[in-house]
């Protein structure tokens, strides 16, 4: 009986260390995250700066698996070379061995004080930054309760024979220390944990300094595993490349450190004797060690692992989500990123459905308009996937800047939606009607109408740009063309019933489609012109009405 309570004693307080981790990684992303991931974005000019934001950033969301998933949304886009990328995961694993470094201090007596600070910021803290400070504070506090509480649990069972011959069994064959704590941080998610773990054994003697080293590089092997499986789940080979880079590099170094350990373990003992610091010394040697001999050579293994993971060729299903990473779920800046970036996939889909309507009115293109009635479908399911993936993000996570930026894609998104549905239901069944009866436009009124179609494919590029870079110049450009588009319906539709009067066979016969086509041509522009809404309306620029308002009541 003793024993299974031993046992969830110890389970409680692993899983406290896990949780008391998280906090402090939730917190700081709730607290800086975006700023953080723009830090990186700018550091990403050369493998230096890189390696240095890579340490920085991870040191303060302690997971290198968040920065991993910044700057692989960053490669994967295209946006920077995959050598600063893989500096940036080289830093990021020096970045995750310093809260070990701190936690292997004692400074257990500082843990009351942590929840106290954190509890108060919370408690207290009317906006939402010191909110998310509270939560790290809680979970520096209950990662410090944890480890204290695992060496109050560990310490009568030191000497007990059976542990001290499991743990030399173990202790004999570095592989199976290697593939237990690579096992152990893949299911924990979490290298931090692993690592302080192995370091509450190391510290009471239950585990060898020899062990514990090798559990260490095993620790360092699984914190690269979990990136690459999610990776693997998009399908993307190009979002596979960073993942695999850093497992590469991090089997190579735990091969190196294995082959040598018979010497390297006696020596860090000598340098550093307390059991506990020396497996975090070793921890962050391994990192540092690893850094320096990669740093240099990231040009060519950039290409070897271009040659592995070539960029796939073959079209994927349009309608399939390319970018909505649920591993990003945690990280509401990569999150959006990736639901921006879907969304202007549908922006380019809606293009080509405008391009194929105007072959099938303008042409009389029968595989066109098959064409644009199945890019609909696409339409629908990609505005489906994004709406389901943005609104399952925890609330909790999401910071005010974030709640506006999702308002904004799923504002786009509608509207794109919108305008290809009028573009399936009205355009084309129009062009189908009039292919079925045989009718032809004036020559005048097609002129206009490919005027119109082009000039909303051209508007659409437009709104995409407005939506991704919040410029102001466009946006009242974008906004400009509904007035652009009011005077083109009314002056097509006066020249459209001259020709009428005039007696024009071919404009009687197609009236009230050629009307209809006007018509739905303007109210597709007002739904990709309301991309300009959200950048003009920060600034100030949109009236509230377009009413003018009557002197008489003005007053009161």
């Amino acid at each position: 009986m003793d024993t299974t309570l031993t046992f969830i004693d110890l389970a409680g307080s692993i899983a406290l260390l896990l949780w008391g981790v998280h906090m402090v990684q939730s917190g700081i992303q709730r607290a800086f995250g975006p700023h953080l991931r723009r830090a990186l974005g700018q550091a990403l000019g050369g493998r230096c700066r890189a390696f240095f934001a890579g340490i920085g950033v991870t040191a303060l969301l302690q997971s290198s698996t968040a920065t991993g998933l910044m700057a692989a949304s960053f490669a994967a886009s295209g946006m920077v070379d995959l050598v600063p990328a893989l500096a940036v995961m080289l830093g990021a694993n020096v970045g995750t061995t310093l809260i070990v470094q701190a936690l292997s201090f004692d400074i257990g007596r500082v843990a009351p004080l942590f929840v106290l600070i954190g509890v108060f910021l919370f408690r207290r803290g009317r906006a939402s930054r010191p909110r998310d400070l509270g939560r790290v504070a809680i979970g520096l506090g209950l990662m410090l309760f944890a480890l204290q509480q695992l060496l109050s649990l560990i310490t009568p069972y030191e000497d007990v024979p059976s542990l001290r011959i499991f743990m030399g069994a173990i202790a004999t064959q570095p592989i199976i220390d290697v593939v237990l704590a690579a096992g152990l941080t893949w299911a924990a998610h979490s290298s931090v944990a692993t690592v302080l773990l192995i370091m509450s054994f190391a510290a009471k003697g239950v585990v060898p300094a020899h062990a514990a080293f090798a559990l260490v590089l095993g620790a360092n092997i699984g914190s690269a595993l979990n990136p690459l499986i999610e990776g693997a789940a998009a399908g993307d080979p190009m979002a596979k490349r960073l993942p695999l880079g850093n497992l590469l590099n991090r089997l190579f170094g735990a091969a190196l450190a294995l082959a040598l350990l018979n010497w390297i373990g006696p020596l860090m003992v000598t340098l550093d004797p307390d059991q506990g610091r020396v497996v975090a010394d070793f921890h962050t040697a391994f990192n540092l060690i690893l850094a320096v001999l990669f740093l240099p050579v990231l040009q060519p293994f950039s290409r070897l692992l271009v040659r592995l993971l070539p960029a796939r060729i073959d079209a994927a299903d349009p309608s399939r989500p390319i970018y909505l990473n649920e591993a990003a779920r945690e990280a509401p800046p990569i999150a959006l990123a990736g639901a921006a970036r879907e969304a202007l996939r549908m922006a380019d889909v809606l293009e080509s459905m405008l391009h194929n309507a105007l072959d099938a009115i303008d042409r009389g293109d029968r595989t066109r308009l098959t064409a644009a009635k199945g890019l609909d479908d696409v339409l629908d399911r990609l505005n489906q996937a994004i709406k389901v993936y943005l609104t399952g993000l925890d609330p909790e996570y999401l910071t005010e800047e974030d709640n506006r930026r999702l308002a904004e894609i799923l504002a786009f998104i509608t509207n794109i939606e919108h305008a290809g549905d009028i573009v399936e239901r009205s355009l084309l069944a129009i062009a189908a009607r009039r292919l079925k009866r045989g009718l032809a436009f004036s020559a005048e009124g097609q002129a206009e109408i490919r005027g119109m179609l082009e000039r909303l494919a051209a508007n659409t590029q437009t709104a995409a740009a407005v939506f991704m870079t919040d410029d102001a110049r466009a946006a009242r450009d974008l906004l400009g063309e509904k007035e652009i588009f009011r005077d083109l319906e009314a002056r097509a539709t006066e020249a459209h019933f001259a020709r009428i009067r005039a007696g024009r066979p071919e404009s009687m016969e197609t009236s009230a489609l050629h009307l209809d086509i006007l018509r739905d041509l303007k109210r597709i522009n007002a739904h990709i012109a309301a991309a300009a809404y959200p950048a003009l309306e920060r600034r100030g620029e949109l009236l509230s009405s377009r009413l003018r308002r009557d002197p008489e009541y003005s007053s009161e």
